[in-house]
């Protein structure tokens, strides 16, 4: 199951547009803290540039969504940027943009495109991916039982993680939510219906597109 799409690490990118050196720094982010500081980094690594355009969108449901124009003319530059980013679907990443002015002015529409498809480029160096929402089960099985789980050839995906061995096996074992209930009946037709979960858990899962 998709939960929202964002981008998978820290990137940058940079265009020169009519003389004017655009460079966009993407991170992703999960609070409007985290956000904060990113943009309070750029802007202080960048403090002799013209514009410092800052954007952010957080949240699954895109709850919270801000941006600057930092000096732009008003609705250029970050308006924008929040508005492509929640068009195209992508959220819990902040975005800055900084511009060094090369003296010549692009209009209104032109510091639109500028701004954005500097973010766009950003995006592509911070890698876009999807972020996928999986069950994770902990269990503690025997040696013998964790052997047949282990070797079992599974139509779906399963990853196994957090392998702990000790007087018996404790492992978590991680799949798509629509196959959650067809591996517990697996484990359980291996185990004799030995095996004992301890943990259920929903995890989050970066996959690149």
């Amino acid at each position: 199951m998709i939960r929202y799409s964002t981008v998978y690490e820290e990137g940058q990118a940079e265009q020169i547009i009519e003389k004017s050196r655009f460079i966009a720094h993407v991170k992703p982010v999960s609070s409007k803290e985290e956000a904060d500081i990113f943009i309070a980094a750029i802007k202080k690594r960048y403090k002799d540039a013209t514009h410092n355009v800052p954007a952010m969108v957080i949240g699954d449901k895109f709850q919270v969504q801000w941006g600057s124009d930092d000096g732009e003319p008003q609705g250029t530059s970050g308006a924008p940027i929040v508005q492509m980013l929640v068009q195209e679907g992508y959220t819990n990443l902040a975005v800055v943009v900084t511009r060094y002015f090369g003296g010549i002015k692009l209009g209104t529409g032109g510091l639109v495109r500028a701004y954005t498809s500097s973010a766009k480029l950003g995006i592509q160096a911070a890698g876009p991916c999807d972020v996928k929402e999986l069950s994770g089960m902990t269990y503690r099985v025997d040696y013998g039982v964790f052997n047949k789980i282990q070797n079992f050839y599974f139509t779906y995906d399963v990853k196994f993680a957090n392998i702990v061995y000790a007087d018996t096996v404790t492992c978590e074992i991680v799949t798509d939510p629509s196959c959650a209930g067809a591996l517990k009946e697996t484990v359980t037709s291996l185990s004799g219906g030995k095996a004992v979960i301890v943990d259920e858990s929903v995890k989050l899962d970066k996959i690149r597109k």
